[in-house]
């Protein structure tokens, strides 16, 4: 068994501190950080999951001041547009994702009268119940938006708070011991000490390098490959989700923070190339635009991210295309395990850890991979992808949900920790037309009259809940927040 009284993170970015604040909050330990100020970070991921939201219950991160200090806005989920004949929403919410059992008659009665979209209207029309206004511990959405920058600085100070140490240093080496182990990392000024290490170097992998950690590509399934960012200055309202619009060799990500929009043409380079790519953009804005930064990946994970005595959270472990936000999700979950797992660990917990992260980003990547099964067939790309390999571990699952609503029993082989369930799922196939809508329709003829009318009750309450209460635009409403509280 191994007892660990001090962590390193190595890599100052959003994952690193986030599972330093996580370790240090949730254990009575020592954790520290060391990054280097001239590298910087990459600084492109601006979007989270609902699991933002529970970190930041978990460490005690007060909303308010989130929103103040970098730049957020709210998010309810991803409007896909271009994708099919009509855009879709992807937000799981109440009443909409009620059960029975693990049944969603809700979402059930909706898909059955061929109603497109089973979310509340209010979040089409971009309004916030202003009651939430008056309730300083309640807030109407669980996802953000945020200025990458401005939220590493305003994690880097949280974590100083808990008594996180940060070291200015770039590290040069890794020694590592006859037992395969991390002895130390030698940095420019210091070298550094620790029992367990993290590495959140990014695309480097520094420490994740040196003890022979292996990567596995998703390129077989996920074409993705290159990309391009850009900003657009602020607008006069803010959409309440991120905009993911189909462009001809790939999706185009807008993002609304405070003061100005972020924007990304994720890209398959075998198709297009950058410069392509920058055209395209210009046609759609009709304007110039400046390209901010431009990068290359290869969409995938570690075979096992954790290794003797280091784990890589982060870029270092893990990264497919920002389709769904997932980076940062997937940090927080990975912390949360840690948390779990890191005292007194041997192989064993190493290989249960190891599993999980797997479970992780195989249901990431059969998420994203379901996305591209659209009849879209007006370029070259999207018609190849009508015959791109899928994984097996989806194909399997797409075969039964075509005639039956997915249930979590479904995903019950996996880790309690993965990012998307069968609301997900639910959602994404209704929006690209995938379910044969006379079998859904049939499944949910068979339940007794008392859930047919339950899910009726719900709508026809939300509905009339809408029309009664007074509403804010999104823009306002972060205006009055970073205004008056």
């Amino acid at each position: 068994m191994n007892h660990v009284q001090s962590v390193l993170v190595a890599g100052g970015g959003t994952a690193g501190l986030i599972a330093a604040i996580i370790l240090k909050k949730k254990l009575n330990i020592k954790v520290d950080v060391v990054y280097s100020k001239k590298i910087g970070i990459i600084g492109v991921g601006e979007g989270s999951t609902e699991h933002f939201r529970e970190f930041m219950n978990v460490v005690g991160i007060d909303q308010y001041d989130l929103i103040k200090h970098c730049d957020a806005t709210f998010k309810s989920g991803i409007m896909f547009e271009n994708w099919t004949d009509q855009p879709y929403l992807h937000s799981v919410g109440e009443p909409w994702n009620s059960k029975d059992a693990q049944y969603g008659f809700v979402y059930a009665n909706q898909i059955s009268k061929g109603i497109k979209k089973i979310t509340n209207d209010l979040l089409w029309e971009n309004k916030i119940n202003k009651w939430f206004l008056n309730r300083k511990e309640e807030f109407p959405f669980n996802q953000f938006h945020f200025n990458t920058h401005k939220l590493n600085e305003f994690l880097i100070n949280f974590a100083k708070t808990l008594g996180v140490n940060f070291y200015d240093d770039e590290i040069i080496s890794v020694n590592i011991d006859d037992r395969g182990n991390i002895q130390s990392l030698i940095g420019e000024a210091n070298e550094y000490h620790y029992d367990f290490y993290i590495d959140s170097t990014g695309f480097k992998r520094m420490l994740m390098n040196e003890l022979g950690a292996k990567w596995q590509s998703y390129g077989k399934y996920l074409r993705m490959k290159s990309a391009i960012t850009f900003q657009t200055e602020d607008e006069e309202n803010y959409n309440l989700w991120t905009i993911a619009r189909a462009m001809d060799a790939g999706w185009m990500f807008r993002i609304p923070v405070w003061g100005r929009y972020g924007n990304g043409y994720i890209f398959d380079s075998d198709y297009i190339d950058k410069d392509h790519a920058h055209r395209e953009v210009e046609a759609l804005f009709g304007k110039d635009i400046e390209i901010g930064k431009q990068f290359h990946f290869d969409p995938g994970a570690l075979e096992n991210t954790w290794i003797n005595n280091c784990v890589a959270i982060g870029l270092s472990g893990s990264f497919v295309e920002p389709l769904e936000a997932t980076s940062i999700g997937t940090s927080i979950q990975q912390s949360f395990l840690l948390m779990h797992k890191l005292q007194n660990y041997d192989q064993n917990v190493i290989k249960d850890y190891n599993k999980s992260v797997n479970d992780i980003m195989e249901n990431i990547r059969d998420f994203l991979v379901l996305h591209y099964m659209t009849r879209k067939n007006n370029t070259d790309f999207w018609r190849d992808l009508a015959n791109q390999e899928i994984p097996d571990s989806l194909g399997t699952k797409l075969e039964r949900w075509r005639h039956k609503l997915p249930v979590n029993e479904d995903f019950s082989h996996l880790s309690y920790y993965i990012l998307f369930n069968s609301d997900n799922f639910t959602m994404c196939m209704h929006g690209l037309d995938l379910f044969d809508n006379a079998s859904i329709r049939q499944e949910y003829d068979s339940k007794p009259q008392s859930i047919h009318s339950e899910a009726q009750d719900l709508i026809t309450k939300q509905n009339e809940f809408n029309r009664n209460i007074e509403t804010v635009s999104h823009k306002e409403y972060i205006s009055i927040i970073r205004n008056c509280f």
